[in-house]
Order: C-alpha cells, then sequence, then structure tokens
C-alpha cells in the first residue's frame, strides 16, 4: 500500500470518528489554526503574541492590528508541507479606519491535501481489483478572520491596545463530510520604548465545529461490509488556549536592532507533549529573535514545539529524548513591498521534514513623509490630534 492509498485512510478515519460522541472537546482539535501567518511570525518560531504588528497580526494577536495605520495592506503567505502533500495558504487584508486608532482586518486560510486516492471500490464484489474504480477527492480546512483592533491609551512612553476575532470555520472531506463552526478571539498589546507584552486568548467562548456526513448507499453497503461505523452527525468543541508573550528591544546603533521575544502557549484540557506538563495546565513555549538593519533587511530564527519522542531506531529501550522545532528566516523590505522566507524543520531527528515558507506584503499606497521619528530612526504613529514625541519602537 502506497503512502497516498495510507494517507486516505488515515484522514478518512479522522473524519469520521468525530461521530463517535456528541458534543465534546478534542484536545487537537481545528488544530490548522495553529499552524502559523507569515513568513516572518514561522521563521521566529511563533513567538509573535508581543510584536506582530502587520495584517499578520489578525492570526497572532488581533491587538497588533491597530499599528497598520497610514493605509491599507496585503499580506499573502504560501507554504508546502510533508514533501508538497498539504498546501498552506494564508491571504489577509488589513484596512484603517477614519479614526487611525482603529483597524480592521479580514483574513482567509486554507489548508488542504488535494488528490486523494478513494479506494473504497478498488475491490470488486468478487474479490477482484479494479484498479479503474480509484477516483480522487480533497480534504480541506477553511477559516474566515474578521478582526478589530483599537489603541485606547496613548501616552508618550507607553501604549495599549486591545483587539478581537471573529472566525468562521468550514471543514470538508471530499463528499463525505462536511463542519461548520465559529469561534472568537481576544488580544491585548502594551507597549513602551523596548519592552512590549502580549496576550491573545484564543476561541475564549470555545469553538465548535457541527459534522454532517453524507453517504450514499452503495457507499453505506462497503462500509458496512468491512466492519466500519456509518456515522449520521457529530459535534466538537475546541477548548481556550492563552497565549502570553513578551519581548525586549535592544537598540544596537541607529540602524540596528535586535528585538527578541519568548511565548509562553498554555492549554487547559489536561495533560499534553509538551516541555511542561501538568494538569489541568500544560505550556508549550516558543521562542524567537530578529535582527533589523536599516530596516530593509531582517534575519531571523527561533524554536518551538518542544515535546518527548522515541530516539530514532530505538524499538527495544523505548527510550524517550526531546525533540523541537527550529527555524530560520529572512526578509526584505524595498518601499512598500515587503517579501520574506522562513525555513523550519518538523522533527528534529534523523528523517526530518524540512518546510518552506513564503510570503509578501503589499503597502496600497505609498508611505507618507513623517516628519518626526522616535528614538530609533523609524517613523512614529502619526497622531491626528496633536503631536508629541513617541518614543516606542515600531519594527519592520
Amino acid at each position: 500500500m502506497n503512502y497516498q492509498a495510507k494517507l486516505f485512510i488515515i484522514l478518512l478515519c479522522v473524519g469520521l470518528c468525530a461521530a463517535r460522541s456528541n458534543a465534546q472537546f478534542r484536545k487537537y482539535s481545528n488544530e490548522f489554526l495553529n499552524i502559523g501567518a507569515g513568513a516572518r511570525g514561522l521563521g521566529m518560531g511563533g513567538a509573535q503574541v508581543a510584536s506582530t504588528e502587520d495584517g499578520n497580526a489578525g492570526y497572532w494577536n488581533p491587538a497588533g492590528l491597530v499599528y497598520v495605520y497610514e493605509h491599507p495592506a496585503i499580506s499573502l503567505m504560501h507554504a508546502e508541507y510533508f514533501a508538497g502533500i498539504g498546501k498552506y495558504d494564508y491571504l489577509n487584508g488589513a484596512f484603517p479606519l477614519n479614526d487611525r486608532y482603529k483597524t480592521l482586518g479580514i483574513s482567509f486560510l486554507r489548508f488542504g491535501v488535494d488528490d486523494i486516492p478513494n479506494t473504497l471500490y478498488l475491490v470488486e464484489p468478487d474479490g477482484s481489483i479494479n484498479y479503474n474504480n480509484i477516483s480522487s477527492f480533497s480534504s480541506a480546512d477553511y477559516a474566515f478572520i474578521v478582526s478589530y483592533s483599537n489603541l485606547f491609551l496613548d501616552d508618550d512612553d507607553r501604549q495599549l491596545s486591545w483587539g478581537a476575532n471573529t472566525k468562521i470555520i468550514h471543514r470538508k472531506v471530499g463528499s463525505f463530510a462536511q463542519a461548520w463552526g465559529f469561534g472568537f478571539d481576544a488580544g491585548f498589546m502594551y507597549k513602551t520604548a523596548t519592552w512590549r507584552l502580549g496576550i491573545a486568548a484564543r476561541d475564549i467562548t470555545t469553538t465548535f465545529n457541527a459534522w454532517s456526513f453524507s453517504f450514499d448507499e452503495r457507499e453505506k453497503e462497503v462500509l458496512y461490509l468491512t466492519n466500519n461505523d456509518i456515522p449520521i452527525k457529530s459535534t466538537e468543541l475546541t477548548a481556550p488556549t492563552l497565549v502570553v508573550g513578551g519581548a525586549y528591544n535592544f537598540a544596537l546603533g541607529d540602524n540596528f536592532h535586535l528585538l527578541t521575544e519568548a511565548n509562553l502557549n498554555m492549554t487547559f484540557d489536561g495533560k499534553r507533549n509538551t516541555l511542561l506538563s501538568a494538569s489541568p495546565v500544560s505550556i508549550d513555549p516558543k521562542f524567537g529573535v530578529e535582527a533589523n538593519i536599516s530596516n530593509v533587511m531582517f534575519l531571523r530564527a527561533g524554536v518551538s514545539n518542544f515535546q518527548q519522542a522515541l530516539a530514532d531506531g530505538d524499538t527495544l529501550n523505548q527510550k524517550k529524548v526531546w525533540i523541537f522545532q527550529p527555524s530560520i528566516g529572512a526578509g526584505f523590505k524595498v518601499g512598500n513591498v515587503a517579501i520574506d522566507y522562513a525555513f523550519s524543520n518538523l522533527a528534529n531527528q534523523s528523517n526530518p521534514l524540512y518546510s518552506h515558507i513564503f510570503s509578501i506584503r503589499l503597502d496600497i499606497m505609498p508611505k507618507k513623509k513623517v516628519s518626526e521619528k522616535n528614538g530609533t530612526g523609524i517613523p512614529e504613529l502619526p497622531r491626528p490630534e496633536k503631536q508629541k514625541k513617541q518614543k516606542v519602537y515600531y519594527p519592520g
């Protein structure tokens, strides 16, 4: 059996197992929403909740969207996982409102596996194998996110903003199963000249998926003869997650800054395979760093996903070792265009799974000339009512 056939069976079983219970929490429900957004964030290991300030903030922490303040911006990202089997795409538009202290964001993302062989009718009733009966289908997860951000504290040396997300989820496995759901996120961000703190509460009211299944009579017959359950409906719930992060900006010169950030992803549904595992709270740390050279060139690195796994080749002693996911990245910003790249390893052992992530950000209008600059040489956030010296640092 080739890998595609195995993948088909796995995906079909995952989709069908949702029917085994009604309205229950699942530790790994809607996991496609935990991948990330933008090569900048993924190059920093996903440590973004305190420093995200472009359209991708709609994913990481909606409170950061308020820093898209002069003109609309469009962000695009594409990544492929598992040797190109899984494809992940992210699109975001950030739109400052008339009041420059408020920003609206709209995001769309898709994670899908296409051209999956449907081997349901591979075996004929007489037991013979007929490869002409193999068709293909796609398994895809979609999310549509509307974000809003507001800056409600703006002093000379500190700022405080909040944001919220409303997300609509659609998941589809060929013609066999589909689900609809919705959820809410909220976030806060506090910034000074050098420090920044961020909090993002995801799925704060729990996020649900209501599954429905559709099989014709022939498909039901095959499932029955192969001792498979025939599901009808199911509802699954995603428990809330709290992400707390802190970042510090080292100004090492007029044209060189080093931003470091650490995040703690906290889940509340019992023990998980994380660095700090307990009941009911488990904590998954993430660390990232970004070097900013003249606000034109950026170098990044990060580490995340600490977990225990069996050592490679150790089938006798069952000895577990700690593994993690490293990542590196780079970015360039020319005029109103920013291009970012990230490279990550999904399994830090002898058979790593490498992923290449590309993203681009386009500012719809050329940036306006700002007369005053903060201590880092980067334009400050304009103030419509009054101009005052701003010391808060803004990354590129």
